[in-house]
C-alpha cells in the first residue's frame, strides 16, 4: 500500500460550494420522497387488480421497476449529495481498484473552487488566512482533485450536518489536524445562521469545539500532537527544548475522545528527529527513567499504545475511524529543481512531476502506521486510511510562506530574507486542506 505511493498520479474531484440550510431544500426532499411512495402504492394497485392481461401486467412491472428507481435515486441523493460510481467500501483492502480515491491529478477549476471564501469562514485562523495576510496570487485556491477512474461525491455541507446529527466528529492530532479541522469548519460554516452555531474550548483549550446547534452536531479538535502523553501537550506554550513523551500513557487525552462518532487521527510533524527522550514514569517523579531512544522505535511503540487502547475502549458500532498519512513539507527547493537554499517562499506554481517526493516525507514512518493498522485490522477494528502524501506533494505553492500572522516580532535579518521565517508546512486556506475533507466526507458517507 504505502510501497506504491510514489507511482500515484495526482487528480482533482468534481465537488460543489456549500449549499445553503433552508426549509425549502428539506421540503423538496420530502415532498419527492412522499411522491415517490404514492407512485409506488400505486403500481402495487395496478398489480392487485382484478382485470389482468399481458399488456398490463407488463406496463405495472416497468412501473414498479421506474418507481424503485426513482425512490433509490431519491435516497441517494439526499444520503450523501452524489452518486458514486463505482461504489466505495470502507475497508482499504475493500476498494476497488478502478476507485483509487487517492490516484489522480489537479485540474484548475476556477468555477466551483473555492469551496467557500477565506474572509466569510466565521472562524478563519489567523495562521491559515494567507490573502487577509497580503497574498495576491490566489490560484492555489482553485485547484480540485480528480480520482482517475471515478468521481467524488459532491461536498454538500447540509448532508454532512445531518449525517452527523446527535454526533461528534474529533480531529486528535498536531496543527496539520488542526488546520484539517479549520477547514472543515469553514466548509459547514456558511449554511448556517450566526444564532445556530457557536465555539468554545475546554480542557485547559486543549479541545475546541464548534457546535452546529440546529442538528446537536459537534466538530471538534483536540490537540495532542505525539497522541500519548508528553511535555508537548500545553496548546499554547508547548515549544520546549527537548521533547519528552510517555509511550504508554494516553488516558490523560483520550478521555476527551473516547464516546466520539467519528475519528481523525495524525501525527508526524513532532516526531521528525533522530532520537525522542522516553520518559517511563510520570512527569515530576523524581523516581521516573529518561532515555533517548531511536525515534522510529518510539514512534512504534505510541502507535501501539494508542491501538491497543482503540481495541479496548472503542464502540466498534459507533464510532469510525480514520488515520491521516502524514502532511509533506517543501522546505527545499533544490529537492524540486529550484535554487539552494530557497523554499517554498515566492511559489506560485505545483510541481508537475509524476510521482514526485520530496525528502520531508518519511516512507519509514509510513510503513509503521501500516503495520499498526493491519494488526488492528486483523484483530477486528478498521483504521480508515487516509492517504493525503502524494497528492500533497505536489502542491509546493499551497503554504502559507510568509502571508500568516507573525507571532513573534521579525528581526531586520528575518525581514531582509523571507525565507527564514516562511511557513512551508503549513497550509492556506481555502487549499490543499479542503480536498483531504473531500476525501473523508466520501468515506463518512459510506459507512
Amino acid at each position: 500500500m504505502w510501497k506504491a505511493q510514489r507511482n500515484f498520479e495526482l487528480t482533482s474531484s468534481k465537488v460543489i460550494g456549500c449549499e445553503n440550510v433552508n426549509n425549502t431544500a428539506y421540503n423538496w426532499d420530502a415532498r419527492n420522497q412522499e411522491e415517490a411512495k404514492m407512485q409506488m402504492a400505486k403500481a402495487y394497485q395496478i398489480v392487485l387488480g382484478n382485470s389482468w392481461g399481458i399488456r398490463n401486467t407488463f406496463h405495472s412491472l416497468v412501473a414498479i421497476l421506474t418507481t424503485l428507481v426513482l425512490v433509490t435515486t431519491v435516497y441517494l441523493k439526499q444520503d450523501g449529495g452524489a452518486l458514486l460510481s463505482p461504489k466505495l467500501n470502507s475497508s482499504n483492502d475493500s476498494l476497488p481498484s478502478k476507485c483509487n480515491l487517492f490516484s489522480g491529478k489537479w485540474v484548475f477549476d476556477n468555477q466551483s473552487y473555492p469551496l467557500y471564501k477565506e474572509k466569510h469562514c466565521t472562524f478563519m485562523s489567523d495562521q491559515l488566512a494567507c490573502e487577509k495576510f497580503g497574498r495576491k496570487d490566489l490560484t492555489y485556491q482553485h485547484w480540485r482533485w480528480q480520482p482517475h477512474h471515478c468521481d467524488f461525491p459532491r461536498f454538500n455541507a447540509t448532508a454532512l450536518l445531518e449525517r452527523l446529527r446527535n454526533k461528534r466528529l474529533v480531529f486528535v492530532g498536531d496543527s496539520l489536524n488542526r488546520g484539517q479541522w479549520v477547514s472543515m469548519v469553514c466548509l459547514v460554516d456558511s449554511v448556517l445562521p450566526p444564532i445556530l452555531k457557536s465555539m468554545h474550548s475546554t480542557a485547559n483549550g486543549s479541545l475546541n469545539i464548534f457546535k452546529a446547534i440546529g442538528y446537536n452536531a459537534t466538530i471538534e479538535h483536540y490537540w495532542s500532537p505525539l497522541l500519548v502523553e508528553s511535555n508537548s501537550d500545553d496548546p499554547v506554550n508547548h515549544r520546549v527544548p527537548e521533547r519528552t513523551v510517555r509511550v504508554k500513557a494516553i488516558e490523560k487525552h483520550a478521555r476527551y475522545w473516547t464516546d466520539a462518532d467519528f475519528l481523525v487521527f495524525n501525527t508526524y510533524l513532532w516526531w521528525r528527529r533522530p532520537v525522542m527522550n522516553v520518559l517511563w514514569g510520570s512527569f515530576g517523579d523524581p523516581d521516573g527513567i529518561y532515555k533517548g531512544v531511536e525515534m522510529l522505535r518510539v514512534y512504534e511503540m505510541a502507535l501501539r499504545t494508542w491501538s491497543e487502547w482503540l481495541e479496548v475502549h472503542v464502540n466498534r458500532n459507533k464510532t469510525h475511524l480514520f488515520f491521516v498519512s502524514m502532511s509533506p513539507t517543501h522546505e527545499r527547493a533544490e529537492e524540486w529543481e529550484a535554487a539552494k537554499g530557497d523554499n517554498c517562499y515566492k511559489e506560485t506554481n505545483m510541481i508537475t512531476e509524476e510521482g514526485y517526493w520530496g525528502k520531508g516525507s518519511d516512507p519509514k514512518m509510513m510503513r509503521v502506521v501500516e503495520k499498526v493498522l493491519d494488526d488492528l485490522k486483523i484483530r477486528g477494528l478498521n483504521v480508515q486510511m487516509l492517504n493525503i502524501t502524494q497528492l500533497s506533494e505536489y502542491r509546493k505553492e499551497g503554504h502559507p510562506s510568509i502571508y500568516r500572522k507573525q507571532w513573534d516580532t521579525l528581526t531586520k535579518e528575518q525581514i531582509s530574507n523571507p525565507n527564514s521565517y516562511a511557513d512551508c508546512i503549513h497550509w492556506c486556506l481555502p487549499g490543499v486542506p479542503d480536498v483531504w475533507n473531500e476525501l473523508l466526507y466520501a468515506y463518512i458517507f459510506q459507512q
